[in-house]
């Protein structure tokens, strides 16, 4: 029997509007309502309020276990709670035990520093944080006597609508959100989960679970319960016509996917991309390199129907496909050199690049990186454990490379918004913990990881699924987790990622960090296009062949205003910058100036793949040279100040216009005109000829000067179109 006390008690209509809750009833009422609900609930043995289950909830919807409050890692105010009640045995010793028990009073339980603080009775930083209904249930919980049974645990959450297509969301949309447990009840829980909205200027959401959408696109809405996480997609079309796309090419399901979602947002796409833009971007796309002028000339005299198909193919089977698609990789991996040990990276780089070259299929090649071991200057796939000093950081290493997922998210705490636990990050990192990292590459019976959770060592585990053995070598139980034929998680990063390659864009953004919090834009595309890819033997070739020759790939990059403001529906080409290898690549095939990389012994920027080692132009273009990776974002750029000197003014463009063998300097001597000097590096440039006003532009240009030789005035020219977002950029 327990003492129930209500002098002090302060009532629920005291506690005034919190989290769009508001009580209407007076007083009197609402405390006469809450005495016979917590009376009945102490009366009823049989249905003791669960710690795990129903307070850990209270205390993740009020916010008291966020990163921002008492879920820090040093807590709040001496209090500490684990991040959004990842250890409940840890919180309910925290909320029950320390303190010499007073945040929780039995004999008063109104008196419970847990109920004072967050109504702030009592003084609260935190404000507060309790709405009738929390205290309500906090305090029925002192009341039955704040046990902890921790009988059963959370099994399943589902949340309907999970997906909505509206014409007109101005009413708002209520969610209905059902946890079934290890029991066998399921509850709704609609009251007790958190919702977060992606971007609070498309959806923000009220106490009642209910969505309130402000404006058109495909907008995300998170929804939490205890250690799981659901999206919640909202789909607005962008206008209130109808858009009828049944006459719009297709080549492929690609097609079909992209084109559906353009139905139902009703953006109209942009019309096929010129034959010289198209040509232009995919030799990039597919090599890294710009078609000389007479591969340009001749593609766009090629009058056959297939020269697409046939294009395609040659590049995919070319030198340049096999360089460039080496370099990617090879950032992928984060490869580079180890002091004094050039032979482990020329094994690593060859063995890469010959694995390209052959077309092995890319699970294959995963399979390598995660099960070699041997001497690493002779077995190539060995020197993956060697890019990494430590167990934690292979186990970031391989969830970033083969899953596309930051496990290390789950170093101090569980992951906020993915299913990876500290068990399963430190669990991951234990199996590799066993690693011996020289030259000799092996595993050994020695090495282990502590648990920061527990302080203990961490037991091996396969993250998500199961504990092994701590004796035993389990590379090979990774690698049927990577490469798991049901869900297929290494396959649908791979595909993200060459998405993203190919059209500036993943289908999940950002690419190393898919979880279900952040859906695809078109899940049925990347479901599709993962499953071919599976299928077709994880070809890389192949699955470049159908992105590349889909009518998707082909849209212009020009846009209209109904479509202008689309950034990841595919309704027009994304304008991407080029990375500095491809860019300094294409410098040098303009001017018919080689650039020479002594360092690496190459002439082609997009062979320098030792990130380690310097590469000065590359390093001063933006070259990723972090010994955790870089985003593409980061690939790409080429903003910083020391880059925009040398492009201004500095030897990467400069000491290439002036050179007695480059392309400038022979047409000159070789008594070329004006017009087709400027024609010539228009096709160098951007793969076509120059337009009737572009050509009348420089000709006023360069007979407008006479102060300035013929030489420094075409020098200005060619400077201009290397240095123009056309040139820099791939379209």
């Amino acid at each position: 029997m327990f003492a129930v006390e209500f002098s002090n008690h302060p009532l629920p209509s005291q506690l005034g509007t919190q989290n769009g809750f508001s009580s209407k009833m007076d007083g009197p009422a609402v405390f006469q309502t809450a005495l016979f609900l917590l009376l009945t609930l102490v009366a009823d043995p049989e249905s003791p309020l669960d710690f795990d289950t129903q307070i850990i909830p209270v205390l993740t919807r009020a916010g008291c276990n966020a990163g921002a409050c008492h879920g820090a890692a040093a807590g709040r105010g001496g209090f500490h709670l684990s991040m959004l009640g990842a250890d409940p045995e840890a919180d309910y010793a925290a909320i029950v035990h320390e303190y010499e028990g007073r945040r929780v009073n039995l004999v008063k339980p109104a008196e419970s520093l847990v109920l004072k603080k967050p109504t702030e009775e009592l003084s609260h930083e935190g404000g507060s944080a309790l709405d009738e209904m929390a205290y309500e249930r906090m305090l029925a919980w002192i009341l039955q006597g704040a046990r902890r049974s921790s009988t059963k645990r959370l099994a399943e959450l589902s949340v309907q609508p999970d997906r909505v297509a509206c014409e007109d969301c101005s009413a708002p949309i209520s969610l209905q959100c059902m946890a079934s447990f290890s029991d066998g009840t399921t509850i709704d829980v609609t009251p007790w989960v958190t919702i977060v909205s992606s971007d609070k200027s498309a959806i923000t959401v009220d106490g009642q679970a209910r969505l309130f959408v402000h404006r058109p696109g495909q907008h995300v809405a998170i929804v939490r319960f205890l250690d799981q996480v659901l999206p919640v997609q909202v789909s607005v079309p962008y206008s209130t016509s109808e858009l009828n796309l049944d006459e719009q090419p297709r080549t492929n399901f690609i097609d079909d996917h992209s084109l559906e979602s353009l139905r139902v947002l009703r953006i109209p796409p942009s019309p096929p991309a010129a034959d010289s833009d198209w040509h232009r971007r995919v030799r990039l796309d597919l090599t890294g390199r710009l078609p000389t002028i007479e591969q340009s000339q001749r593609y766009m005299l090629d009058s056959s129907l297939n020269k697409r198909e046939i294009l395609v193919d040659e590049l995919l089977d070319s030198e340049g496909y096999v360089d460039y698609w080496t370099l990617r990789f090879s950032t992928l991996l984060r490869m580079h050199s180890l002091p004094n040990e050039p032979e482990a990276f020329i094994a690593y780089s060859q063995w890469l690049r010959s694995e390209i070259a052959t077309g092995t299929g890319l699970d294959e090649v995963a399979r390598a990186l995660l099960m070699a071991t041997g001497d690493s200057h002779v077995v190539g796939p060995a020197n993956f454990a060697r890019m990494v000093s430590d167990a934690r950081s292979h186990a970031e290493l391989v969830g970033q490379v083969f899953l596309g997922a930051q496990l290390g998210c789950a170093n101090c705490h569980n992951h906020p918004l993915d299913r990876w636990t500290q068990d399963d990050f430190h669990g991951l990192a234990a199996i590799f913990a066993k690693f011996d990292r020289s030259r000799e590459v092996k595993v050994t019976s020695a090495g282990s990881v502590s648990n920061p959770r527990t302080g203990e060592l961490a037991i091996p585990r396969i993250p998500g699924d199961r504990y092994l053995d701590p004796n035993e070598d389990h590379r090979n139980e990774v690698v049927k987790w990577v490469l798991d034929q049901q869900e297929l998680p290494f396959a649908q990063a791979m595909v993200n990622r060459v998405w993203q390659a190919m059209f500036g864009r993943g289908l999940v953004e950002p690419i190393d960090d898919l979880k279900q919090t952040s859906p695809a834009t078109h899940p049925e595309l990347l479901k599709e296009l993962t499953k071919t890819f599976a299928a077709q033997g994880y070809s890389l070739r192949k699955l470049l062949r159908s992105i590349a020759l889909s009518q998707t790939y082909s849209r212009s990059h020009e846009t209209s205003d109904t479509n202008l403001h689309d950034d990841r529906f595919y309704s027009h080409a994304l304008i991407r910058p080029l990375s500095p290898q491809v860019y300094a690549d294409a410098i040098a095939d303009v001017t018919d100036v080689a650039e020479r990389y002594e360092e690496h012994g190459v002439e082609r920027a997009v062979r320098v793949i030792d990130s380690s080692r310097s590469a000065e132009g590359l390093d001063i273009l933006g070259r990723c040279r972090r010994p955790g990776g870089c985003s593409e974002q980061v690939l790409g750029a080429r903003s910083g100040l020391a880059s925009g000197l040398h492009l201004l003014n500095g030897a990467i463009i400069n000491r290439k216009l002036s050179v007695g063998n480059g392309r400038l300097k022979k047409m000159i001597d070789a008594g070329s005109g004006n017009d087709e000097i400027i024609n010539a590096f228009y096709w160098a440039a951007f793969a076509r000829s120059s337009t009737d006003s572009e050509l009348a532009l420089w000709m006023k240009k360069l007979s407008n000067s006479h102060d300035t030789s013929r030489q420094r005035l075409l020098e200005d020219f060619v400077w201009g179109l290397l240095n123009s977002d056309s040139f820099r950029n791939n379209r």
